[in-house]
This record gives C-alpha cells, structure tokens and sequence, in this order.
C-alpha cells in the first residue's frame, strides 16, 4: 500500500451538533492502524466549532484522543481556522503547534495548505448576517440528515459563491507568493477540485455533512476522496464536474 506525503481533512467542527463525529472516529482510526498510511496528517481548520469545551460530547473526545495517540506516531500539523480561537490554548490541548499556514514539499512540487478565512471579507464585513446564515444552514442539516437540501442551498446561494470564489482567488495569490504549485484550503465546506489551473486549488470540504471529504497528497499529485464509514476506508474518488486529481 502507497505511503503518502500527507493527509488533509478540514472543518471538523467538534462541539457541534453536526459534526460527523462517529465518521471521523472511524478515519481517524484507519490511520492509526496504518490501513491508511501517510507521514502526516493536516488539520486544515476549524476542528473545534468553538473553544466551549462543554459543548464536546462522548464521540469529539474520542476524535481528540486519537489525533493525540496519532501525534506519537506521524508529523500532525493543525493549520488554525476562524472558529479554533486562540492558537495559544488549543495548541495546549492536544499537545499540537498552530499554524496559520503550512507548506509541503512533495515530489517535484511545493504545496501550500491554509484554511482559508483571510480572504472571506463577508464574515468581517456583516458578521452578524454571517451568524444567521451559519444557524440557517445548520438548522436545514439538522432537519434533513441527507444533507441534500443544505448543498443545495450553497450552491444556489450568489453571495456564497461570490464568497467562495474570492476565498479561491486569494489563497491562489497567497500560493504565487509562497511560490508554492498548488493551494489547499477548507472554510467553504465545499470539497472542490481546479486541478487545470495555472495554480491548482483544491477545497477538503467538511465533516458537518456527508459524505465526508478528504485529500491525500503523494509525490506532488492532490485527490479528492469521499469516506463511507460502513466502508472502512473504500476511499473512492467523487464525482465532481472536474477530475478530483492533479499532477499540477
């Protein structure tokens, strides 16, 4: 089985009541057995929904004590996120330094992973229709736990597109001055693959909504891939309007 140059998975959001907590359990320990290998692991943002701890249930301390048995084992890098709070204390939790960005040297290509949020001028904008939109969208998992509607509704939205699209063009800049080849980010929850572009972007989408989404990186060439928990692993590649993966 190939070892790859890492794992990205983003937008875990523990503490929140649509975190895909079990799923992510499941992955988690894939990894750590070694079903899936990889010399690191990438936490591309937001994996706490807040620092509330209150709000973590029985299954997000599960999620936490695995990152940390599998901090003894590979590099984990957690790249902070807009709802991580302060660097200094959740690093202190798992035992993990936080970085605002993080860059990979990978076969012949230099890949650079950050979670996103400093180009999403909307939340500094209007962060008070931020919030509505952000209980909306949760509201609509809640009540259809196919996730089907709450896509849809990313989807048809301009404004979240408009948003998306910016957050695409700032972390692409952000790559051109790194030098870096190819961007990945999180933040929009929406997995996403450009793998034809001048610098290609990649989005690891979220664990709030199913399927899950995540990326591997091995010898400079990024893929998108979905996880199916009763599937144990059978990573297989999304059916997304462009091909999920990119040699750059």
């Amino acid at each position: 089985m190939t070892t790859t140059d890492a794992v990205v998975i983003s937008d875990l959001h523990l503490g929140s009541g649509v975190c895909q907590a079990k799923a992510l359990v499941d992955f988690l320990e894939a990894v750590h057995s070694r079903h899936v290998r990889t010399r690191r692991l990438i936490l591309n943002g937001d994996v706490f929904d807040s620092i509330d701890f209150r709000r973590l249930k029985k299954s997000h301390w599960k999620v936490l004590s695995l990152l940390r048995k599998l901090s003894d084992d590979i590099e984990v890098v957690w790249v902070c996120g807009n709802h991580d709070g302060s660097a200094e204390i959740v690093s202190h939790l798992l035992g993990l330094e936080v970085v605002d960005e993080y860059v990979v040297a990978s076969g012949d290509r230099r890949v650079l992973f950050l979670h996103g949020h400093q180009f999403d001028q909307f939340i500094d904008r209007y962060p008070m229709a931020t919030r509505l939109a952000d209980n909306l969208y949760r509201l609509i998992q809640r009540i259809d736990r196919s996730h089907r509607f709450a896509k849809m509704a990313k989807r048809r939205s301009k404004t979240f597109l408009r948003s998306t699209e910016k957050i695409r063009a700032g972390a692409v800049n952000r790559a051109k001055e790194l030098e870096a080849d190819v961007v990945c980010c999180g933040h929009t929850h929406l997995a996403v693959a450009f793998p034809d572009d001048a610098v290609p972007y990649f989005n690891s989408g979220c664990w709030t909504e199913t399927p899950c989404h995540f990326l591997t990186l091995t010898d400079g060439v990024v893929t998108l891939n979905n996880f199916v928990p009763s599937a144990a692993m059978a990573d297989t590649q999304i059916d997304l309007p462009v091909n999920a993966t990119a040699a750059g």
